[in-house]
């Protein structure tokens, strides 16, 4: 059997058509509906008049993503204090959401963007080179009026936390 095309090019994944980049400081935060570690829907719009710490990392269960999970569990007292409320979102299932967060007792809700359209209007669903797309690990600061008041890319795990919640 002859194939058609036999210098046939690797199909290289492109981003959503609605994909603008990392959504800016000031700009209005995309409502979402979600599933999340409670098996529960839920909203952003359901948080607002309260701060939000919306963070975007890779995966459950993986070194970089328990230390940051872990970091904002030990803050989230502090976060609670200063009115805020802390989200994490990655393309897991939220059985799997729900596992790890009863792993590490984490008292946040962890929300599941499998299809990753959060993560497109965010604009943090990313080419990662020789890893391929996926989640690019980012924190988003939202105020109570639903506005992002800071964007921080190129997070580093360990004590992020702590420098976020003198962002809040």
């Amino acid at each position: 059997m002859k194939m058609k095309n036999s210098s046939a090019r690797l199909r290289v994944p492109r981003a959503s058509p609605k994909y603008k980049g990392i959504i800016k400081e000031g700009e209005t935060a995309p409502d979402f509906s979600l599933w999340a570690s409670d098996g529960k829907t839920r909203t952003l719009s359901e948080f607002k008049g309260k701060k939000v710490v919306l963070y975007f990392y890779p995966k459950d269960n993986t070194p970089g993503c328990t230390v940051e999970a872990c970091s904002f569990r030990d803050e989230n007292a502090k976060f609670l204090k200063k009115k805020a409320v802390v989200l994490g979102i990655s393309p897991d299932n939220y059985r799997s959401h729900a596992d790890f967060s009863a792993k590490y007792s984490l008292p946040f809700l962890l929300l599941s963007d499998s299809d990753h359209s959060v993560a497109k209007a965010y604009g943090v669903w990313q080419n990662r080179g020789i890893f391929g797309w996926g989640i690019s690990r980012s924190t988003f600061v939202i105020d109570a009026r639903g506005k992002i008041k800071k964007v921080i890319t190129q997070v580093v795990p360990e004590g992020h936390a702590k420098a976020v919640l003198k962002l809040v």
